[in-house]
């Protein structure tokens, strides 16, 4: 919620320089990002809701800081802690404990279209909150959200009956040098990475360039820009979403995405004052950030190899928060001494070099994850099982995980017949 007003907002605390804002806009980034995968293993030990609490907790804490605070150190402690709360892994760990195998796919996607949702109604009500009740608003408003989900934790979320390993959304420290050595994985995290580099530098910037049209009077609250560009851009993804999913466009239209990205930057070196050009430009940017946001976690599950998707789902989103800290801390310190083209130089040139780094790239758009339930069977049982699988039309990779009770496969959507290894599987119920 901070991102669109922070920038102006943070200016009148105390020992303020836009270096010291950089860093508390993205300091919340370097925690999320150095926790997010110790929290998900501790869980396995101590606890879902345990750890969840925990990280509700810290955000809490930082919050009420940070609405407290009257200096940018106090701010910068302030972020640190509420990404602290790096709950994330832990919540799709709690999420894969209380669905069944085969509704889990589906559930993550819910998870995920939520949080497009909130990202967009935050850019939209953050400012108006801003408005009236100034940063301390938002900060009191996340602390009662934080407070708000530990209710929830412990007064609507049920206990799972069992608590296990899930190899589809757990890390595993023994499968990370896999991970991290697999070139497409590579494309992709670094992809997360200038993804929100890109955007972080961005926002230390938009809301500087608001406040000059507020001044101007082309512009009457923030929230009226946000808005329209929010609904627009969803509007104009959801069609390209499904040409990339339906029709086997992925590739293009993320390779697209990524130079608009470049593209869009660029031209905000020269027009960045121009308010008409700004909106167009402004609005090109947020369509390809939508649907560069909605590919990549899809495109990181189809890359991964079905025994260590949830290792590399850990990497992928360490880098996604490790982009908005060095995003922030570089849009601080680019605006303090060389000013704000500066910013959109770089973000462009970023945005270039991920173009030429993502082109060569391998996109198995077609690939699909299915999950079942492993029927009780001896070693022969399951030898046998997994021959009978690997020789159904599409299957690409078999995987049976004995301490999930779960049988995790890989196929490609356009040969594979739905419900074709279900049936198989009950001729061993």
């Amino acid at each position: 919620m901070l991102i669109p007003v922070f920038t102006v907002l943070a200016s009148q605390l105390n020992h303020a320089t836009p270096t010291l804002i950089g860093i508390a806009l993205g300091s919340y980034g370097l925690s999320q990002g150095l926790l997010q995968m110790p929290f998900g293993i501790l869980s396995d030990y101590y606890g879902r809701k345990k750890m969840i609490a925990i990280g509700l907790i810290l955000f809490a804490i930082g919050s009420l800081v940070g609405a407290l605070t009257h200096s940018i150190y106090g701010m910068i402690i302030a972020r640190i802690l509420q990404g602290m709360g790096a709950i994330g892994s832990v919540l799709i760990a709690l999420l894969a404990d209380l669905t069944v195998d085969e509704e889990r796919t589906r559930a993550m996607a819910v998870i995920g279209m939520t949080i497009g949702i909130s990202f967009s109604l935050a850019m939209v009500l953050s400012p108006a909150i801003a408005h009236y009740y100034g940063l301390a608003g938002i900060f009191y408003l996340t602390t009662l959200l934080a407070l708000l989900g530990l209710a929830m934790l412990y007064g609507v979320i049920p206990n799972p009956q069992k608590q296990s390993f899930h190899t589809d959304s757990g890390a595993k420290v023994s499968l990370l040098k896999t991970t991290l050595i697999n070139r497409d994985l590579q494309r992709l995290d670094l992809g997360i990475f200038l993804q929100h580099f890109i955007l972080t530098a961005t926002f230390f910037a938009i809301p500087l360039l608001l406040q000059q049209q507020l001044k101007l009077g082309q512009l009457t609250h923030q929230w009226h820009f946000y808005l329209p560009l929010m609904l627009l851009s969803f509007v104009l993804m959801v069609p390209l979403i499904f040409l990339a999913e339906k029709k086997q466009f992925m590739k293009p239209i993320f390779l697209s995405a990524v130079i608009a990205t470049a593209a869009t930057q660029f031209v905000l070196i020269f027009l960045h004052n121009e308010w008409i050009f700004f909106c167009f430009v402004m609005l090109f940017y947020f369509t390809a950030f939508n649907i560069l946001e909605a590919s990549l976690p899809s495109l990181i599950s189809k890359q991964a190899s079905v025994n260590n998707k949830g290792t590399a789902m850990g990497v992928y989103s360490s880098c996604q928060f490790l982009g908005i800290f060095i995003g922030g801390f570089s849009a601080g310190v680019l605006y303090q001494y060389l000013g704000i083209h500066a910013i959109f130089i770089t973000n462009a040139l970023l945005g270039l070099i991920w173009f030429i780094i993502a082109l060569p790239m391998t996109i198995h758009a077609q690939q699909i994850n299915i999950i079942l339930t492993k029927p009780n069977m001896d070693k022969h049982g399951e030898e046998k099982l997994i021959n009978t699988l690997q020789s159904l039309p599409g299957i690409i990779n078999v995987t049976i995980a004995n301490e999930e009770n779960t049988v995790y496969l890989k196929a490609n959507k356009t040969v594979y017949k739905a419900g074709s290894a279900e049936k198989i599987l009950t001729h061993y119920q």
